[in-house]
C-alpha cells in the first residue's frame, strides 16, 4: 500500500525546512529515492532533511563523487545515480550495503533504480511549474509497511505545505 500528499513550498529556504520536517519522521533504514528534474531541488531537500537528522557539515551533490556520507544522529549516505548508465553500476557501487547499513539513505533519480529499493521506502518527486519563479511541487508518497504507523504524524507535520488544489489527486 502507498499513500502520497501533494506538496508546495515558495522558496529553497522553504524547501530544507520542509525536508527538515520530512526528516522527523526518517528512522535508521530508511532510503528516500527523490526525482526531478535538474534543478528541481533534490540536493536542496537533502540539505534540509540532513540538518534535521544532526549532520553539521556542508551538504553537497554528490553528482560527480556518486556518494557522499554524513555523521549525524544517524550515518546519511547521499547517492547520485545520475550519471550511471546501468542498474548494476548501482549494485557495483555498493548500493545493497549502504541500504543494509542502518542509516539513512538518499538517493538522487531514485526513480530511475525504482526496481531496487526496498519495498518500504519514501519517494519524493520535485517538479518546477514555473520557471521564472521559486515555487516548487513535492509529492511525497510512502510505501510498504514500514511507513504504516508513521504515516499519520508525517502527513499531520507537513500540513502547512499542502497543495489544496492537487490533494483530492491523490490520497
Amino acid at each position: 500500500m502507498s499513500r502520497s500528499l501533494a506538496l508546495v513550498t515558495t522558496s529553497a529556504e522553504e524547501t530544507r525546512s520542509l525536508a527538515a520536517t520530512v526528516a522527523g519522521s526518517l528512522r535508521a533504514g530508511d532510503v528516500v529515492a527523490l526525482a526531478g528534474d535538474l534543478g528541481a531541488g533534490k540536493t536542496t531537500f537533502v540539505q534540509g532533511a540532513c540538518a534535521a537528522l544532526g549532520v553539521d557539515e556542508p551538504v553537497l551533490s554528490p553528482t560527480f563523487t556518486l556518494v557522499r556520507q554524513y555523521e549525524g544522529e544517524v550515518p546519511v549516505l547521499h547517492v547520485d545515480v545520475y550519471r550511471l548508465e546501468r542498474l548494476q553500476d548501482v549494485l557495483d557501487l555498493g548500493f545493497d550495503e549502504m541500504v543494509e547499513a542502518g542509516g539513512v539513505v538518499f538517493v538522487e533519480w531514485g526513480d530511475v533504480i525504482d526496481s531496487l529499493l526496498p519495498e518500504s521506502n519514501l519517494q519524493v518527486t520535485i517538479t518546477i511549474p514555473d520557471e521564472d519563479d521559486e515555487r516548487r511541487h513535492l509529492r511525497v508518497r510512502a510505501c510498504g509497511t514500514a511507513w504504516d504507523e508513521r504515516w499519520t504524524e508525517l502527513a499531520a507535520a507537513v500540513g502547512a505545505w499542502t497543495d489544496t488544489a492537487a490533494a483530492g489527486e491523490e490520497g
